[in-house]
C-alpha cells in the first residue's frame, strides 16, 4: 500500500499460519496500480490467480491457500493453477 509503482522484479509474499480462504484474502485500498496475485497452498501448488485492480475492495482465492504472492501484472502468465512452485532466497 501507498507505493507509487512496482518494478518487474519486485513483489510481496504474504504467509499465513494455515491454509484458508479468508486469511489469504486481500484488498487493494491505497494501491494505485494493478497486481498479479497468485494463491499457493501448503503443498506449494498454485490454487488461484487474478489481476487485482487498484482500489478494489476484496479478492478471495477459490480454494484454501497459505501463501499470497503479489507481483507485477505483466507476469500474470508466469504461473497457472495446478503449477508447483518453490521459494528460493526469500
Amino acid at each position: 500500500m501507498f507505493r507509487t509503482r512496482l518494478a518487474l522484479d519486485e513483489g510481496l509474499l504474504l504467509v499465513e499460519k494455515r491454509d484458508a480462504r479468508l486469511d489469504t484474502s486481500i484488498h487493494m485500498f491505497f494501491v494505485p496500480f494493478d497486481l498479479a496475485v497468485f494463491w499457493i497452498n501448503s503443498d506449494m501448488t498454485v490454487v488461484d490467480k487474478v489481476i487485482a485492480k487498484s482500489w478494489h475492495p476484496a479478492y478471495f482465492p477459490k480454494a484454501d491457500a497459505r501463501y499470497t504472492l503479489e507481483i507485477h501484472p505483466s507476469r500474470f502468465g508466469d504461473y497457472e493453477p495446478g503449477d508447483k512452485v518453490e521459494f528460493k532466497n526469500v
